[in-house]
């Protein structure tokens, strides 16, 4: 056996035929190609292949033909072509689709040329399974000479295919008969596609290469708009900061309440994006009033609610303390809660028909419609080119009808937004109750952009159906596109609420949890003022409340209008104050002030601070007036003495104000911030707090601290 081996091993092995080459080369790629199919899809590609794979595919049996690899023509067409489009799409210049059959009409050209030189080519004398294959896919893949359509076509057939791709490729020379027609909606956003996708110049001539090498290498392809961010339409009302105030000179701050939520929702959503919110976005007093605060209450709706004030060291500055005034609304037993007529005005315009808009809206109505009583009533009008009522006023026991007109809810066109206030407030009057809640529900991505559609002719509007009786409120969706400024005037001169729904959570929280606060009012016009003791301090801070700033004299002008607080609500405001002496005032004393012994007249009472609340009844029009002193009783030495939701809210403030950029805060970090918060998280049985300290940590991860 030894002696066997040993010639053989001598002899010289025949050289390999060409055609046992070609079948081994072809069916390696083929095994290669079946094994990347059965994985898993790589990163960074839609599809299962990768797409050298999709080249490869079609190259290999292309050019292991031999009547390929004899034709010098066909070569130099097919191979620059492949060479470039492999090129491109691997620099992600092309759409996947597009270089595949690109190709495809290289491989058409080259075997036009074959059968014009007769050039047979010859099979192999025994196909393996995997030419077979191959060959099977290229005549799949290459167009027959029937198909004139495609033929002349350069670019791909169907456009559910060009959808698939996702991106819209260019036009077609010649379309099929048989497409289908796009929505009509669709046709001035997609011939805008097109036009930024049309066939890009030739880098070849007609002449040169006798027009078909021009068809398939274009110049670099321009830049895919469709996949660069959209414009950021959001608009937010842009207000200074409140500044430092010296006593001495401006001793009162007045506002006016304001219970909205809005703020807070619309921040959580940039950072769970990965983008630092919009500096005017944040509006500091809402982020605080979002979470449900353990103030005490009044016993009674005599006095529709009651005040906490609490004096407390500032953890961001050693010299200056706080002043937390915590205010909580008499909360209405459901039972005896009034009726409710309300209005659902919803946007179905085209901007609606994304995810976090009409569908989400949808759900967050039929939550609400299974929280009312069976006596109330909801009436639907939408609107989009011109306002439309879906559902006449219907009591809420017929359930079954409102929910299948909720369903029914489809989005297209423009955003006649004042023509279906005008609808809705109609409906509103119609199934008016007296004596009990009539409200419209306004539900929009923000934007009013057909009709009057000028701030303050909404305005106008809104405060004449305001004097009849008729509230509104509005809940936004959606990001892009968000009017938030017009959604706070609105709100505001509505005697309403504003919230901001990003998911179904905050759905559930705004209108089933929160029900009550948000549809039954337990006081309207409220406003605040309070007067600082020049003797005690120096210098005073409101943080927030920048849109609510009244003038001294709105407080006691009872047609001044100003914020509502519904049943339950809790309302927190802070001031950042200087005492007497501080080495953290600011503001030097004035050269021609007040003598001190002018001052011999003021009673060395030990106040700090003297609290107003002005407010009216529901069906007043004449406001009451609730006075709190603040003295050194009010005061805590540590700031770990201060209560769990002091500490917490006072958290959210120095959050909210990092947003903001203010400059009292810039030192103070994301992660004292975090502590202070996580030290006074408390029970959380909705995650509300868990929540926060995520997004401070996203806040610090994004800030780069």
């Amino acid at each position: 056996m030894n002696d066997d081996l040993n010639r053989l091993g001598r002899m010289t092995p025949p050289a390999p035929s060409q055609d046992a080459r070609t079948r081994a080369l072809s069916l390696a790629m083929q095994v290669f190609d079946d094994a990347e199919n059965n994985s898993e899809a790589p990163q960074g590609t839609a599809g299962a292949r990768r797409q050298s794979s999709i080249i490869n595919r079609l190259w290999s049996p292309i050019m292991n033909r031999k009547f390929l690899a004899g034709s010098a023509l066909a070569t130099l067409l097919v191979v620059p072509a492949a060479a470039f489009l492999t090129l491109e799409l691997t620099r992600g210049r092309l759409p996947v689709n597009t270089g595949v059959q690109q190709i495809e009409v290289a491989g058409k050209e080259a075997l036009k040329d074959a059968e014009a030189k007769k050039m047979t080519p010859a099979k192999p004398k025994a196909e393996s399974s995997a030419d077979k294959i191959a060959e099977d896919e290229i005549a799949n893949l290459l167009p027959s000479a029937a198909d004139s359509d495609l033929r002349d076509a350069t670019t791909l057939p169907e456009p559910a295919a060009r959808r698939k791709s996702g991106v819209e490729v260019m036009v077609s020379k010649k379309m099929p008969e048989t497409r289908q027609q796009e929505p009509e909606f669709d046709v001035a956003a997609k011939q805008t596609r097109r036009t930024q996708f049309a066939a890009p110049p030739a880098v070849a001539t007609e002449s040169m290469i006798g027009g078909s090498v021009a068809e398939i290498m274009p110049s670099p392809a321009p830049v895919d708009t469709l996949s660069q961010p959209e414009e950021n339409r959001d608009r937010f009302s842009s207000t200074d900061t409140n500044p430092v105030k010296s006593v001495a000179t401006d001793p009162v701050s007045t506002f006016s309440a304001d219970v909205d939520t809005a703020s807070y929702s619309f921040v959580r959503k940039s950072l769970m994006a990965g983008q630092m919110p919009d500096r005017d976005s944040v509006r500091v007093e809402e982020m605080i009033n979002y979470f449900p605060y353990d103030w005490p209450g009044p016993d009674n709706k005599d006095q529709p609610f009651k005040a906490t004030v609490t004096v407390l060291p500032t953890p961001w500055n050693a010299n200056t303390r706080l002043m937390h005034v915590g205010i909580k609304g008499y909360d209405v037993v459901p039972a005896t809660a009034p009726r409710a007529n309300l209005v659902f005005l919803i946007d179905v315009s085209g901007s609606m028909d994304e995810p976090d808009k009409l569908p989400l809206l949808k759900s967050a109505f039929r939550l609400l419609v299974e929280k009312l009583k069976p006596e109330d009533t909801v009436s639907i009008v939408t609107y989009a080119g011109n306002a439309g009522t879906v559902l006449e006023p219907t009591a809420i026991k017929e359930k079954a009808k409102i929910l299948a007109a909720i369903d029914t809810l489809q989005p297209g066109g423009s955003t006649a937004g004042a023509q279906g206030l005008e609808a809705a407030y109609n409906l509103a009057q119609q199934a008016f109750v007296k004596g009990g809640v009539n409200r419209v529900m306004l539900a929009t991505d923000g934007d009013f952009n057909v009709g009057p559609s000028s701030d303050e002719e909404l305005k106008a509007t809104i405060e004449a159906k305001r004097k009849s009786g008729i509230f509104l409120s509005v809940l936004g969706f959606g990001r892009g596109n968000y009017n938030d400024a017009l959604m706070q005037t609105l709100a505001q001169n509505g005697n309403g609420t504003a919230a901001y729904i990003d998911t179904l959570a905050e759905a559930q929280k705004s209108l089933v949890e929160e029900a009550g606060s948000s549809l039954f009012p337990i006081a309207k016009d409220v406003k605040f003022q309070v007067e600082f003791n020049p003797a005690q301090i120096a210098e005073y801070r409101l943080i927030g409340y920048e849109t609510r700033a009244l003038k001294r004299e709105d407080f006691n002008n009872d047609k001044v209008d100003a914020g509502d607080i519904g049943s339950g609500h809790r309302v927190t405001a802070i001031y950042e104050i200087t005492p007497k002496g501080s080495p953290a005032v600011l503001n030097d004393d004035l050269r021609y002030g007040t003598a001190p012994a002018a001052q011999a007249d003021v009673k060395p009472s030990g106040e700090l601070a003297f609290l107003k609340i002005r407010y009216k009844q529901p069906d007043s029009d004449t406001s009451k007036l609730i006075t709190t002193p603040v003295t050194q009783a009010n005061a805590v030495p540590s700031l770990e003495q201060a209560g769990q939701d002091i500490r917490f809210s006072v958290a959210v403030a120095a959050f909210g104000q990092k947003l903001r950029g203010t400059d009292a805060v810039s030192a103070y970090k994301y992660g004292s911030i975090l502590d202070l918060a996580a030290n006074a998280k408390g029970e959380d049985a909705y995650g509300y707090r868990a929540e926060f300290l995520n997004l401070v940590r996203l806040a610090r991860s994004l800030g780069g601290e």
